[in-house]
């Protein structure tokens, strides 16, 4: 029966031996590195630019702003992008990135991030345009950047992470964890019209009718769940065609440092 670490996505020889979460097989580490940052970066200019213009135009709706789950997805796509451009600046420089060395639950916790930021962005995508999206196109600039961000960019920032990295397949323990986060966000939703008096979204109102209301929250849980699968699908088939991974060429320096190391030490013996 594998271990409990197993099932989570670690490996035998410890939590990212191959450095599969810093590493690209397409790109140097420095290159990925580099893409995350940028990322990042835009992510916060994005944040930035809509407080200033929600507190001159609008300042009533900022507090409001995180009872949305699209919005609490590109925080989480901002933080990670951020995390993962400085662990892996970090192995660039010494070959080894601060997530080698965290506590355990918080290396986890790591994989478990890059499980949601890999499967929520595309589950965000489709509710927006295919449910909540009502035409004509906004009037207002600041809107339409709002929204082409965090409900078109937020899946291409997915879609880099399913490419680009030589990270595996998420483990499939993961699933429930998912469904969780989306229960969780469903009880902010309705404590946010307790307390405040509006529904994040209009499909969440059971005015509606109690057995629409039970269609979308399924429906939504299903979708989140066959996205996973997807999402494992496409790591997989990137891995299988890609080989197992190619060591990055920071990994090969330092084993070859060791080795002619060992074989000094072997000599003056």
């Amino acid at each position: 029966m594998p271990s409990f670490y197993a099932l989570v996505g670690v490996a035998p020889g410890g939590f990212d031996p191959e450095h599969r979460f810093v590493t690209s097989w397409l790109l140097p580490p420095r290159g990925l590195a580099f893409l995350r940052l940028l990322f990042a970066l835009f992510c916060w200019a994005n944040l930035f630019a809509c407080f200033g213009y929600d507190a001159i135009h609008d300042p009533g709706t900022i507090g409001a702003q995180f009872s949305y789950f699209t919005n609490l997805t590109w925080w989480g796509i901002t933080c990670y992008m951020t995390v993962a451009a400085v662990h892996t600046f970090v192995y660039v420089q010494k070959g080894y990135s601060w997530l080698d060395r965290w506590w355990r639950p918080l290396q986890l916790l790591h994989s478990f991030f890059y499980t949601t930021i890999v499967t929520y962005p595309f589950l965000v995508t489709i509710v927006y345009w295919v449910i909540l999206y009502k035409n004509p196109w906004f009037t207002v600039t600041m809107d339409a950047f709002r929204n082409v961000s965090r409900h078109g960019l937020n899946s291409l920032a997915a879609l880099l992470e399913i490419i680009l990295p030589a990270t595996n397949p998420p483990p499939f323990l993961h699933i429930p964890f998912l469904v969780v986060v989306l229960a969780l966000y469903l009880a902010l939703a309705y404590v946010t019209y307790a307390t405040q008096g509006f529904y994040t979204y209009s499909f969440l109102n059971p005015a509606h009718g109690a057995g629409l209301l039970a269609g979308y929250i399924v429906g939504i849980a299903v979708a989140g769940v066959v996205i996973f699968l997807i999402v494992w699908g496409l790591i997989w088939t990137r891995r299988r065609f890609t080989g197992l991974g190619k060591r990055s060429q920071r990994d090969i320096e330092i084993n070859t440092h060791r080795d002619l190391t060992s074989d000094v030490e072997m000599t003056l013996k």
